[in-house]
């Protein structure tokens, strides 16, 4: 099992932390008590189903008790738990703004109300300096964007960073109607047809014998080719502005033949070059696939 321990100053951006971590799979515990730290770890290893990856969040919203995350590491270490420490940190001056901005309360200035915000951040800063002292790994998220941010954290905790985004490809038939959400839709009602011959009207675009006579005419290959190349090469930047779900619709008459096809051999690559990939046609009968 993988530990993480995430701590740091608060509005240092730990909830964009846990909340990537999350799209790439981690199991995520925010706000944990430190004297439950090894208790968390011990239930984590004796599940009947494993945990691989799991972090846990502990900071100053504790009060008091936020004080025995000293006590928890090192009970962490005796249970021969191995763990990683991360912790997030910025400048003052990033910090009061961000309050500023979001209007919420210091957890320092909730548990002591004749505090004002500049004191309540000196007073953690004060408070976390031995656990920072403590961190195998410091980020420092002052001038990085929310994004930046989650793509860092992906970037070093993912097991393959692409699949960090899924994505959801799907097929439908315009005659019953467009899907309403899909950030990108493909028409490819352009290419010729099976339908119309009576020996493939009854097959699907799962099957190889639609696949032979669609892919048969260059402007099928082309088409495909060239939607290949725009999908190639917009994803990463779609993953780098994070996004974490992609939805790409193909559309044909029917939905039962060339979109298929189309959402099938998209899907192929995808899978091949990293991407966590799902594929649903919706006028199909057994529509549900994952490849």
């Amino acid at each position: 099992m993988r530990l993480l321990i995430v701590t740091g100053m608060s509005g240092a951006g730990k909830s964009k932390a846990i909340n990537a971590l999350e799209d790439i799979g981690w199991f995520c515990v925010d706000n944990l008590p430190p004297r439950l730290a090894p208790t968390f770890a011990n239930l984590l290893q004796s599940a009947a189903e494993p945990y691989p990856r799991a972090c846990a969040v502990m900071d100053s919203r504790a009060g008091g008790a936020f004080l025995d995350i000293f006590w928890a590491l090192d009970a962490l270490t005796a249970d021969g738990v191995e763990y990683e420490l991360l912790f997030l940190d910025a400048v003052d001056e990033i910090l009061a703004r961000r309050y500023k901005e979001t209007r919420r309360q210091h957890p320092l200035t909730a548990q002591n109300p004749s505090l004002c915000l500049t004191e309540a951040i000196s007073a953690e800063r004060k408070m976390l300096e031995p656990l920072r002292q403590r961190a195998g790994l410091l980020l420092d998220t002052s001038h990085i964007s929310p994004t930046d941010c989650k793509n860092h954290i992906t970037g070093l905790f993912a097991d393959n960073p692409k699949q960090a985004m899924q994505v959801h490809l799907s097929s439908f038939g315009f005659k019953a109607g467009s899907p309403r959400d899909p950030d990108l839709l493909f028409d490819v009602r352009c290419l010729p047809n099976p339908f119309y011959l009576p020996e493939l009207k009854e097959h699907t675009g799962l099957e190889e014998c639609i696949k032979e006579y669609v892919l048969a005419f260059p402007e099928s290959r082309a088409l495909l080719e060239k939607l290949w190349d725009l999908l190639s090469f917009s994803l990463p930047l779609y993953q780098k502005e994070g996004k974490s779900v992609l939805s790409v619709a193909f559309g044909c008459t029917g939905g039962k033949h060339r979109s298929v096809l189309f959402a099938e051999e998209i899907g192929i690559r995808l899978r091949e070059t990293g991407y966590a990939v799902h594929v649903r046609h919706r006028d199909l009968v057994d529509n549900a696939r994952q490849i």
